[in-house]
């Protein structure tokens, strides 16, 4: 079993393996991961304040992702409540880098069965061309991503 590490700051979500998420040994296919961890990623913004497609000062903006990964350590199985620990890795210009922990248990004794990483580019979407361009983190969202990174 793999030992949770104390992080600063870190938005939590909790996830219930439906029976559609599993194969035909019963357990939650891998693919899963990388939506729990895109769902918690959009629960984190609306917990700022803010979604992962909106206008910001008039100009729509998205975080598409340009890396994932994820590391598997035990199986997970039809109706096992996950919780999902999102912290922010690193803040840049233009992008952001999370790491996510999975948690299966109750939190005293909480094995973590997976990890994973993604890094997310802030683009401007032009819906008339649908040209992508990547641009800075606008300030008011910067800031906010800044003090939840922080835990302030």
């Amino acid at each position: 079993m793999s030992e949770i590490e104390p992080q600063p700051y870190c938005f939590e979500s909790q996830r219930r393996v439906e029976f559609v998420e599993t194969d035909m040994a019963g357990i939650m296919h891998f693919s899963n991961f990388y939506r729990f961890m895109e769902a918690t990623e959009h629960a984190f913004f609306r917990s700022l304040g803010h979604g992962v497609h909106e206008t910001v000062d008039g100009e729509t903006v998205g975080w598409p992702r340009v890396q994932a990964s994820c590391d598997f350590f035990k199986p997970v199985r039809f109706e096992d409540t996950l919780t999902i620990r999102l912290t922010i890795e690193e803040i840049r210009r233009r992008s952001v880098r999370y790491v996510y922990t999975f948690l299966l248990g109750e939190s005293d004794d909480a094995a973590v069965v997976a990890t994973g990483r993604m890094a997310t580019a802030c683009v401007r979407l032009d819906r008339e061309t649908g040209t992508i361009e990547s641009i800075g983190i606008p300030a008011l969202l910067r800031e906010k991503l800044e003090t939840a990174k922080e835990g302030q």
